[in-house]
């Protein structure tokens, strides 16, 4: 809460007047500008993740101009903006259910790793809850790459289990980091601390460019998350709503603090967009707009695509039966239909399922 702040009023002093411009309408209209310049008459646009709010804003913004957009990995629009009556008690970042997304994905995990060839099974379940409650009596510490020490603690858990289900090529080798930190706190006096550290060093958030000494970074995602979200959402202004709203979705799960306190900056946001847009988010385009949600997402759960598709006139929704954050690199069907609408404006049949090519822990 400290951290969030400082940084309001850090970024309420030296934000200076882009900091009242940051909202998604405002993206959108830079992208039909750019759709001007380059000299096309309609757009042609695929968004992911975040990229579906500027999709789906721009759809409702501009209609007529578009010509092929696909959203994959779909935000609920109405639940990210205003919400259903409920912005004033409930944070965006609970409006959208993430955790739930996530919970799933985390319940496959566990289903594919016991059925399977993994590390951490079989009752990996069982051994995950275990693992869980002996990193909050007895947090481990690890040396870092640079020499640094990292505890790991329950709170460090949850967060790199949650990044690792976004990737579900990675699934097999996460069960074997689980299966080391698992052996680690069985013996602590044994433990390799650099080894371990090494070993956690993928899922600590930390991209690997980063990690090569003198490559100039600096990365905005600190800033830039709640520069556009806040300025897009409604939310409560008390930092209450967002422990109530953690606490009670922990009850069913294990995701329920990291995804609602992900927006709780916005309790005291010190910047607003006067041209954000809200809605309505049911306009009918110029051609239709291709749909794509996983089954498994823990960050954009399937729910969000088929709202979208719900809304927005003869849009077709792509289902894939995949593991991971959007259907980027996971599914040759899903890449096919994609291109396919992207060149062609041929739409799948309706009800279209396809496939990942990879299950995790079925083998090579």
């Amino acid at each position: 809460m400290n951290a969030d702040l400082y940084l309001d009023s850090n970024c309420a002093q030296r934000g200076g007047k882009i900091a009242d411009h940051m909202s998604t309408a405002n993206v959108a209209r830079d992208l039909d500008q750019l759709r001007q310049a380059v000299g096309d008459e309609q757009l042609t646009y695929a968004g992911v993740s975040y990229g579906t709010m500027i999709g789906q804003t721009y759809a409702n913004t501009f209609p007529g101009n578009v010509r092929a957009l696909i959203i994959d990995g779909v935000l609920d629009p109405i639940a990210w903006t205003t919400g259903s009556g409920d912005a004033s008690t409930v944070p965006f970042s609970t409006r959208l259910h993430s955790d739930i997304g996530a919970q799933a994905t985390l319940q496959e995990f566990f289903r594919l790793c016991d059925a399977g060839t993994c590390a951490f099974g079989p009752n990996s379940a069982a051994r995950f809850k275990a693992l869980g409650d002996n990193v909050k009596a007895h947090p481990l510490v690890v040396t870092n790459p640079d020499g640094s020490s990292l505890e790991i603690n329950y709170s460090i858990l949850i967060a790199i289990t949650l990044g690792a289900m976004y990737d579900s090529l990675s699934l097999e080798d996460f069960a074997g980091a689980l299966g080391e930190l698992e052996a680690a706190t069985a013996a602590p006096a044994a433990i390799d601390e650099a080894k371990l550290g090494a070993r956690l060093q993928p899922y600590l958030g930390v991209p690997s460019y980063i990690a090569k000494r003198g490559f100039p970074h600096y990365l905005n995602q600190v800033e830039a998350f709640p520069a556009v979200a806040c300025a897009d959402s409604d939310n409560p202004h008390s930092y209450s709503a967002w422990s109530s709203a953690g606490a009670a979705a922990d009850a069913t799960g294990y995701f329920g603090r990291i995804w609602r306190w992900a927006s709780s900056i916005c309790a005291a946001w010190p910047r607003a967009d006067a041209d954000r847009y809200t809605g309505p988010f049911d306009t009918r385009t110029a051609n239709p707009v291709l749909v794509i949600g996983n089954l498994f997402d823990p960050a954009t759960r399937y729910q969000g695509a088929v709202t979208a598709t719900a809304l927005l006139p003869s849009s077709r929704l792509l289902t894939v039966h995949a593991w991971g954050h959007t259907s980027l690199f996971r599914s040759q069907c899903a890449d096919e239909v994609a291109a396919n609408y992207l060149v062609n404006l041929v739409l799948p049949p309706a009800g279209t399922v396809c496939e990942q090519d990879h299950v995790p822990f079925s083998g090579p």
